[in-house]
């Protein structure tokens, strides 16, 4: 189909593009930025007066509960929550139910998320067989899948030994192992250690959990030239250590998550289980490190973390209560709010959202350039909404910022040069 998107604020991060202009697509590509070839006859024509049109987002962090935990979110509900909030690009780890550690599962997770015509599902295989850090995958096989990287998920690899291995193998090859930075002894508290956790009881997890495995896995990565993407940090001294270690020419992307970003430990409150999250909320000096880092490019891209959780998991005492929350609704919203808040311009939120979290894929997408998939996000970014759990699409209803009011709405996404969403 011929779509014309016509008089919006078009902005690319990538290429520093930022004009009033038309985009014209055919073909599931675009084919012009401004004006449109004359053989050019729209069968669609969008308004965007008054929008921003930008690339599709890319979501390093969503999981999609299926297989094995539809009561908590299956790919309908959540590809739907996505293309809503202009993700067109979204990774899954791959803690599923089986876990996504044989070719076959992650044929059939993509066979069927092909078959919604949604977001492109981008599935992260199991670095060892069932996630139990013993047994390495056979990666190619699960790279021919359609796998991006691979990773242990929230399931911390206490065997250093196997994670050297897995360093070597991968980049053998050329693939990137994904690793959320937690030492597995330390790891198993329930909020941030300090001063809230002690005076409310609550185990502890301290920021040697983070720093441990991070000196950790900087040091096998000296000796082996693998590519890492660390996932969710959530400290200031995590901040800086991957700041050196890029420094000193590692391999190493990363990214932070929307509620480290926005939230502090103190947004536990009474216990509330909404704010029981992996990793846990820090203190104020950690968020400002970590906004700090966003902005000056030592960390690589804002994520999600959207983890659906059902109304029977939370309703538990805090240190029983599963962990995770709904965002990917919010993913967007929260760039917008960050950005505002530290004076950033636009783009620089976008960025972080687009074109970079696509370098840490190493793919082509998350930019408007000419002959590009016409991954298109068009945001008004004047209109303002407040966070209602009931109205969120996502299965997942449980989220630290139900009442927040946000700026940016969505108003139409494009996937492959297909309207996989505009606003009623």
């Amino acid at each position: 189909m011929k779509i014309l998107i016509q008089g919006g604020r078009v902005i690319d991060p990538q290429s520093q593009r930022d004009e009033i202009a038309d985009v014209a697509i055919s073909a599931g590509k675009i084919v012009a930025i401004g004006q449109a070839p004359a053989d050019f006859h729209a069968q669609k024509t969008i308004s965007a007066a008054g929008c921003v049109v930008m690339p599709g987002l890319v979501d390093l962090a969503v999981r999609l509960r299926e297989p094995g935990h539809e009561h908590e979110g299956m790919l309908d509900s959540e590809l739907a929550a996505a293309v809503a909030a202009g993700v067109t690009s979204l990774v899954c780890p791959p803690d599923t139910t089986p876990v996504l550690d044989e070719p076959g599962l992650v044929e059939m997770l993509r066979f069927k998320a092909n078959k919604l015509n949604r977001s492109n599902v981008l599935p992260l295989g199991a670095l060892t067989r069932g996630l139990k850090g013993e047994v390495l995958t056979e990666m190619v096989k699960l790279s021919e899948a359609g796998c991006v990287g691979f990773s242990q998920a929230e399931v911390a690899l206490g065997n250093t030994q196997v994670l050297q291995r897995a360093l070597q193998y991968a980049s053998s090859f050329g693939y990137t192992v994904w690793l959320r930075p937690q030492e597995l002894h330390l790891g198993k508290g329930v909020a941030a250690s300090g001063a809230l956790a002690t005076r409310m009881g609550l185990s502890g997890v301290p920021v040697a959990a983070e720093t441990i495995a991070l000196h950790t896995i900087f040091e096998l990565m000296r000796h082996t030239p693998a590519r890492v993407h660390l996932c969710r940090l959530s400290s200031a001294a995590g901040v800086a250590l991957v700041r050196q270690a890029k420094a000193d020419g590692l391999n190493v992307t990363c990214d932070v998550s929307i509620n480290s970003l926005h939230l502090t430990d103190v947004d536990v409150g009474y216990f509330d289980a909404r704010a029981r999250l992996s990793p846990p909320l820090r203190q104020q000096a950690d968020r400002e490190a970590l906004r700090q880092g966003l902005a000056d490019g030592s960390i690589d891209a804002l994520v999600s973390d959207h983890c659906p959780v059902d109304a029977d998991n939370k309703a538990l005492p805090f240190a029983e209560a599963e962990q995770g929350a709904t965002g990917v609704e919010l993913l967007l919203s929260l760039a917008l709010k960050w950005a505002q808040d530290s004076k950033l311009p636009l783009s620089r939120a976008l960025a972080s959202l687009t074109c970079q979290p696509s370098r840490v894929l190493q793919l082509p997408s998350g930019s408007l350039s000419l002959g590009s998939l016409a991954d298109v996000c068009v945001l008004d970014p004047q209109a303002h909404w407040q966070v209602t759990p009931s109205a969120l699409r996502s299965q997942g209803k449980y989220t630290p910022f139900a009442g927040y009011e946000l700026p940016g709405r969505v108003r139409c996404t494009l996937v492959g040069g297909h309207v996989a969403y505009q606003a009623a």
